[in-house]
């Protein structure tokens, strides 16, 4: 076995490989980029290298850089946990000559697998099914546009490098396809530096499911069962599960034997994980399901294995690369109840789950029997543009799909998220949606559930802000009596909550106070009467079951799993946003610009494409509120903007 363990990584992963790596007895060794000085992997490894800026391409991709500091820090192995380096061959060959070993596969498996055209084709050539489509490399916008029609729509363009969802577009229309193909081109080329994309048959009732494999360098390759992850927005798993619902074991051992088969055709070694799309119409079948995918590392959604399993799959990466035989064989795998994770984001779901970044004011986890909560970030962390806005996954596992899902949904409801916005009530919503507890779903129930699931607009929740108005009172008086009592002279000191602002005809004390709650300027109506005090808006009073976080400034109140903002007009920013000019185009995150669409002067109509900006290597499209005239457009192509940031003003349509 090793002795020191650098982690090529970040955030929750890099944590989870630490705790492993010290539980065996290895040394570990952190890298960090400049905003990640203060990160939880830094503090808790045992050693710790500065690697560059905050930029990706400066820090966590700089192979040289990585390998520098494991030499640095004599680093017998590199684990690459999953994302960044971890699918580079080049990388993983880098390590190697290095003389220190990758805890991976070797680069010719990740370099036959890596690339989804020449994947399909080494899976066609060992028998494993493969989705009808094109995988070839002429890649002239003309001929791609012909093969769509072939194969015949809807299809499903994909970046020949990576996944994730990035790159990829989904086209129901022929007359659709040259934008949809623009896009994907483009978003492959900033994510994975590749534009090229192959096209394939769109199943329309598609279930995601997932084989997760181990080989040996013995040559004995196994699965450990399925993993179902077909609860997807934009191509990115959201809940993930094991065992997948409805799967017979007939097909769990066919899938499992495919699956095996991959692997032992592009010579593999570690951990990995054979992608396949399932025909869920009418139910999971054997001979219905296909191809798509190897991922040659990690994955996110791992804890759903090792519940069911009983195993540490980061433990046995070690032990493989260490040149050990495979713990277990085929028969010996067991699969005992059943496990549920949840993807906890710093995301808005009704404001189409941008990224919502941050300090996070305060962040606290339920605990309990079958629950397990994997993070980087505690409270106090600041949730930036730079990565990937996960705060956190939480797995729990039970008896039944039931009891898991039910465990997920109250842990869900429990967990505070304060600063950024998070998912956790859309999370939440999902467990408990009839359908999906129920098992009739497919990768497209998110999207075609989004109301009842809670991710479009709800409007102010009156009774959180009558909450945080309440604390924000409570607050207010404790600092103004500290004041007083500082004050030797005993002067007044203003505030929207003094005794002399309020009036009193008779019976109980009654005061007015403008508020801003999520942006809205709002009045609370506060009515003192002894020792009680009763906050209403609009007649709607105080939430009693909320979480109320008090800070200086303002109240963060989390009910349900939504998040509101509550601060005083007076002592706030205006957070009123541009109701009265209605055609003010702002940021919706801190992102690149990619291209403006418009000229000033132009004549633009409701839901027309404004501009593109990138975040967190997705792209977002901006839109027109209204029809009317470009009268302002405040950046350009290439321009680094805020969240917030003026982007484009229009005026309305006389």
């Amino acid at each position: 076995m090793f002795k020191t363990v650098l982690i090529a990584n970040r955030g929750e992963i890099a944590c989870r490989v630490i705790r492993t790596a010290k539980r065996l007895g290895l040394r570990t060794v952190a890298v960090y980029s400049q905003a990640d000085a203060k990160a939880l992997h830094v503090t808790l490894a045992n050693e710790a290298h500065e690697i560059g800026p905050a930029a990706t391409a400066q820090s966590y991709l700089a192979g040289d850089k990585i390998i520098a500091a494991a030499k640095a820090a004599r680093a017998d192995c590199i684990h690459p946990g999953y994302g960044f380096l971890s699918e580079n061959a080049a990388f993983a060959q880098s390590v190697a000559d290095a003389g220190i070993a990758f805890i991976g596969p070797p680069p010719k498996a990740m370099l036959a697998m890596g690339l989804k055209d020449r994947a399909k084709a080494l899976m066609e050539k060992a028998g494993v099914p493969v989705v009808p489509g094109y995988h070839g490399d002429k890649q002239e916008p003309k001929f791609l546009k012909e093969k769509a029609y072939e194969i015949g729509y809807p299809v499903l363009i994909k970046a020949v490098a990576g996944g994730g969802g990035k790159g990829m577009r989904r086209v129901d229309k022929h007359a659709d396809f040259d934008t949809a193909l623009e896009g994907a081109q483009r978003e492959a080329q900033s994510a994975f530096g590749d534009a090229r994309v192959l096209i394939e048959k769109y199943i329309t009732a598609p279930r995601h499911i997932e084989i997760q494999i181990f080989a040996d360098t013995h040559g004995n390759a196994i699965h450990l069962n399925e993993r179902d992850c077909s609860l997807q927005r934009r191509h990115q798993k959201v809940i993930e599960e094991a065992p997948a619902p409805g799967m017979s074991a007939a097909l769990r051992t066919e899938m499992g034997n495919a699956a095996v088969a991959a692997a032992k055709a592009c010579g593999y070694v570690g951990a990995g994980t054979i992608e396949f799309i399932a025909d869920g119409a009418g139910g999971l079948k054997t001979g219905g399901f296909w191809f798509m995918e190897m991922n040659t590392r990690l994955q996110v959604e791992h804890p759903v294995t090792e519940a069911i399993t009983g195993l540490d799959l980061v433990e046995w990466q070690f032990q493989i690369a260490a040149g050990e035989k495979l713990p277990l064989k085929q028969d010996q795998v067991t699969l005992t109840g059943h496990a549920v994770e949840a993807r906890l984001y710093a995301e808005d779901p009704e404001r189409g789950f941008l990224p919502s970044t941050g300090k996070l004011i305060a962040l606290k986890f339920p605990e309990g029997d079958g629950l397990r909560v994997d993070t980087g970030v505690t409270s106090g962390d600041t949730v930036t543009p730079f990565y990937d806005p996960m705060i956190a996954k939480l797995i729990a596992h039970g008896k039944t799909r039931e009891q898991a899902l039910s465990v997920l949904a109250h842990a869900l409801d429990h967990t505070i998220v304060a600063g950024p916005r998070s998912n956790a009530g859309f999370l939440a919503a999902l467990c408990r949606a009839p359908q999906f507890r129920a098992g009739e779903f497919d990768t497209g129930f998110i999207d075609g559930h989004l109301a009842e699931l809670g991710a479009v607009p709800q409007g102010l929740d009156k009774s959180a802000a009558a909450l945080g108005a309440r604390e924000l009172l409570t607050h207010e008086r404790a600092r103004i009596a500290a004041a007083a009592e500082r004050d030797a002279t005993g002067s007044s000191h203003i505030s929207p909550w003094d005794a002399d602002d309020g009036f009193q005809l008779s019976g109980p004390r009654r005061q007015i106070v403008p508020i801003v709650a999520d942006g809205e300027k709002v009045t609370a109506q506060v009515m003192q009467e002894r020792s009680r005090t009763v906050v209403t808006i609009d007649g709607i009073a105080a939430a009693g079951d909320a979480v109320a976080v008090v800070t200086d400034d303002a109240v963060y109140v989390l009910r349900h799993g939504r998040q509101t903002k509550i601060a005083l007009r007076g002592l706030s920013l205006d957070e009123g946003g541009d109701g009265s000019s209605g055609g003010m185009v702002r940021a919706p995150m801190h992102g690149k610009v990619l291209s403006v669409l418009v000229e000033e002067g132009a004549t633009v109509t409701r839901g027309q494409r404004l501009a593109v900006i990138e975040a967190m290597k997705m792209e977002h499209t901006l839109v027109s509120p209204l029809d009317g005239t470009v009268l302002e457009i405040a950046v350009a192509r290439d321009d680094q903007v805020s969240e917030g940031a003026k982007m484009i003003l229009i005026v309305a349509k006389e």
